[in-house]
């Protein structure tokens, strides 16, 4: 039986790791400790944002993060704030980066 690391555990790794790198970011709405899916907001300072969610492909059994959306951020937002009310569950962390570094491609994250 393969186990499962908590949301929370991850969300708090993944903050740590952005940390390292000097990367801003903020847990913008605190979901379900234990089994909460995950969104990540990049803003990259200039009007400009991007949404990543976490798939998981049934085929291979990885974990893939893919975009959501992107474009202003205030429709990036909106589009955040209608998956909220979906899942009340729902983390959601935002990156701040200018160079739009979000390490979501870091394989250890999967």
């Amino acid at each position: 039986m393969t186990q499962r690391l908590t949301t929370r555990f991850w969300v708090d790794a993944y903050l740590t790791r952005l940390r390292l790198q000097d990367i801003p970011a903020f847990v913008t709405a605190h979901g379900d400790d234990t089994a909460g899916a995950v969104l990540v907001k990049l803003a990259t300072l200039d009007g400009a944002a991007r949404a990543f969610s976490r798939s998981f492909d049934l085929m291979t059994g990885a974990r893939t993060w893919s975009e959501l959306c992107a474009g202003p951020e205030s429709e990036v937002d909106a589009s955040i704030s209608r998956q909220r009310s979906f899942d009340p569950d729902l983390w959601v962390i935002e990156v701040e980066d200018r160079a739009g570094r979000h390490l979501l491609d870091d394989p250890s994250l999967g």
